[in-house]
């Protein structure tokens, strides 16, 4: 059996950054009653029927255990305004939805006003993924609104042209 070669991890964070992504901010509700949130690029439809997502989130996060034990979340994917909720989210702060206007979901899960689309899930798998832990959810309940989504790559949030009504023509070899 081949070895495989060991790869630098700063080699493959910035060539995974090439991989542009919507961010979305997930949610959940401890058995306190208190809110837990993270931004997260690890998002991904895995199937239509069920409706099944997945996230992904790193074990040393301090909220793992919350969320770990959590039979619920939401996916809030964020708007192209909404860069500053990211950096909130992204930070270690306690204080990430002081004075954030927010509507309560299924199980008193949060949700996060004026985003391009929020999904309600319930957990339905957890699975050990090296360093992090994938949560697969079925998909409960569904909103989405005209916003743009926020995107990030490269290391930066970036915007979406061509989202909604408007309409880009590409050359003929796209996607051939």
């Amino acid at each position: 059996m081949q070895e495989i070669p060991l790869i630098d991890i700063s080699d493959l964070r910035q060539t995974l950054g090439a991989f542009v992504t919507g961010v979305t901010v997930v949610t959940t509700i401890d058995g306190a009653g208190r809110f837990h949130g993270l931004t997260a690029n690890s998002f991904n439809s895995v199937s239509q029927d069920p409706p099944l997502v997945l996230w992904s989130q790193a074990i040393k996060a301090k909220s793992h255990h919350v969320f770990y034990a959590a039979d619920r979340f939401a996916v809030n994917i964020l708007a192209e305004d909404q860069s500053e909720i990211s950096n909130r989210f992204a930070s270690s702060s306690h204080e990430k939805f002081a004075t954030l206007p927010v509507d309560l979901g299924l199980g008193g899960v949060p949700l996060l006003r004026g985003c391009s689309a929020r999904l309600q899930c319930q957990v339905v798998s957890r699975i050990a993924g090296g360093d992090h832990t994938i949560y697969v959810g079925q998909v409960c309940s569904v909103e989405r609104s005209e916003r743009r989504p926020l995107a990030f790559g490269n290391g930066r949030y970036l915007r979406v042209a061509g989202y909604g009504g408007e309409k880009i023509s590409f050359p003929a070899s796209v996607g051939a």
